[in-house]
């Protein structure tokens, strides 16, 4: 297949950062090509060189002629008085057939955005990215070059991208920090590692694959290498040097072989698991309810967090979820209703926009302003050390804030948090800018975190493997699943497409048999969910009343311990009662639903 687009021993610097330092690639007219790297290695960099808004240093990008290009940048920067959609008609590609305004304001809407007089200006920056991408989008091109496309937009807009982009027809090349996107869209990963770029063919799945079985063949070779080696340092130990030609031979062998590199280790996150104790008491929310513009975010939520919560908190974009956010962590306060937080809790808000901080301060004097220690299961640790846990080596910590890049900055800023060892975690939108890598260690440190996680986000792999309870959005209220966010999202997607059946049924159906059609009864996800685990979790509330009347058969002369284990059993028999009175309900609903097919 022709190359619609090379480059060719590419180099770029940033004064002394160097960022690009040999990379080449070439990109096919019907390649789909994911960029995956740890921040600060030069993605951005990299799509901005490709497109043309800036130039290598050296070597040489060539272009098929009459090539047509569209580009998604990471952060769109608007300056100019524009509605969103003189945004994306001002922003379409120039050598394309002009879009008109109806086809902009279908693409917005189809991204969530319904406001087309306000100033671009005044928009969120989740609301900036979706004006660019329509604009990327309006016309096809031969070559689309996206900067993480699924930052600051919610699942179904992810879902619907994804769908788009699989049926594009032209070359796609995007940074993306979403593995399940990757997976599905792509089907060639670039790599940008130490200033070059490594080109894999196959999803991200089959990529990081063939990535395990390349780096143990390389520690293979390394095992074999150094066992010739010590043999190798043994004889010449044991010769005197240079006694003839062949032994010179041997010596300069061995030189050379010692000076060979083995593989690198890879520069991964690792974070501590610093925390402070934590109480009983963690965050009890009442009947919590918050209108905000006019409008009811949350009404009558009520949940007490537990000290092993995994929670998730999701839907649609300017539904509530920071504001829910703000409410746990006490900047703001609920309309009527009370979040109560225990005395222990010591809160770490990671929030979206990076915090207000002189651009001059250097990285360890940011942290330093934090902690100058912390201690953790692995022991204690310097800011220093921290930073360098968060992979800013000794020689860049005394360098400005203002030097990093937005990845790098986010990295930084989560190191803060963790710097402060909390034991209660508030993360909003914690996957926006961060890299694949840093994203895994995130993820296995919340799994072994001692104490409760709050998140907000829209990436389902994230959610996936931190979240095992969610609460979602619907109707005013936050509505509580006990299941991975993939599948809450396909059973609403099958539930949405059950509902438009039914209205396209309704509207063909005679007066008569669609009010039969409507009192049809039914379970809805949340109850078929409940109908499923209530039997299990009524057996479990059980034994755990067993077991405290055996501990307190058991601590009978500890007063402080019986009083403890009192109020738990009262707690205990509460749920249960509350879990059987469910059971009824759902028992019933289900034998009305089978008698009524039957009928």
């Amino acid at each position: 297949m022709a190359a619609i687009l090379s480059a060719e021993h590419i180099k770029k610097s940033y004064t002394l950062k160097k960022l690009i330092t040999d990379a080449t690639l070439y990109i096919g007219e019907k390649d789909r090509i994911g960029v995956v790297g740890i921040n600060g290695t030069g993605k951005s960099t990299l799509l901005k060189i490709l497109c043309g808004m800036e130039e290598p240093d050296d070597g040489v990008v060539m272009r098929r002629n009459g090539l047509r290009v569209s580009y998604l940048p990471q952060m769109p920067q608007y300056t100019q008085a524009r509605t969103s959609v003189e945004q994306v008609l001002f922003d379409a590609p120039k050598d394309v057939g002009a879009p008109d305004e109806y086809e902009a304001k279908s693409l917005l809407m189809q991204l969530g955005i319904h406001d087309f007089d306000s100033d671009v200006r005044t928009f969120s920056g989740g609301q900036k990215k979706r004006v660019a991408l329509a604009a990327a989008l309006i016309r096809p091109v031969d070559l689309l070059l996206l900067d993480e496309p699924t930052n600051h937009i919610d699942a179904p807009t992810i879902a619907w991208l994804e769908t788009r982009l699989a049926a594009y027809r032209g070359a796609l090349m995007m940074v993306t920090h979403d593995r399940y996107f990757l997976d599905r869209v792509c089907d060639r990963i670039a790599e940008v590692d130490g200033g070059q770029v490594y080109m894999h063919d196959g999803n991200f799945s089959y990529y990081l694959e063939q990535k395990a079985a390349r780096l143990e063949m390389e520690n293979a070779q390394a095992r074999k290498r150094s066992s010739i080696l010590r043999r190798e340092l043994e004889w010449i130990r044991a010769t005197a040097p240079a006694r003839s030609t062949k032994q010179k031979a041997r010596i300069q062998r061995f030189e050379t072989m010692s000076s060979i590199k083995g593989p690198q280790e890879e520069a991964r996150l690792q974070l501590a698991g610093a925390s402070a104790r934590l109480g009983r008491r963690i965050i009890e929310c009442e009947d919590v309810c918050k209108a905000m513009g006019g409008r009811t975010l949350v009404r009558d939520f009520t949940y007490t967090i537990l000290r092993d919560d995994r929670m998730a908190i999701v839907g649609p974009n300017g539904c509530g979820k920071t504001t829910m956010l703000r409410m746990l962590s006490g900047e703001l306060t609920p309309d009527s209703g009370s979040v109560v937080r225990g005395d222990t809790v010591r809160i770490g808000f990671f929030t979206q926009e990076f915090p207000q901080m002189d651009p001059s301060m250097r990285l360890i004097d940011f942290m330093r302003d934090i902690a100058e220690y912390v201690t953790t299961p692995e022991g204690r640790f310097s800011a220093s050390q921290m930073l360098e846990q968060f992979l800013f080596p000794a020689d860049v910590q005394y360098t400005p804030v203002n030097r990093l890049s937005g990845g790098e900055k986010r990295r930084l800023y989560l190191a803060s948090i963790l710097m402060a060892s909390p034991n209660v975690l508030l993360l909003d939108e914690p996957t926006n800018d961060l890299d694949i890598a840093t994203l895994e260690i995130l993820e296995d440190y919340i799994q072994s975190f001692a104490g409760a996680v709050v998140v907000v986000s829209h990436d389902r792999y994230f959610l996936d493997r931190v979240a095992g309870r969610l609460f979602a959005f619907e109707d005013e209220r936050l509505v509580q699943y006990v299941c991975p966010f993939s599948d809450y999202l396909d059973a609403t997607s099958a539930q949405q497409e059950e509902e438009r059946h039914e209205e396209r049924q309704k509207k063909e159906a005679p007066k008569g048999a669609r009010r039969e059609k409507q009192r049809e009864l039914r379970m809805s996800f949340k109850e078929q969910k409940d109908y499923e685990t209530i039997d299990a979790r009524i057996e479990a509330l059980n034994a755990k009343l067993m077991e405290i009347d055996a501990d307190i058969a058991r601590f009978a002369s500890d007063f402080v311990k019986l009083t403890e284990l009192a109020a738990l059993k009262e707690e205990t028999e509460q749920e249960l009662a509350e879990a059987e009175e469910r059971w009824l309900y759902l028992t019933d609903l289900a034998e009305r639903i089978e008698a009524q097919k039957k009928g």
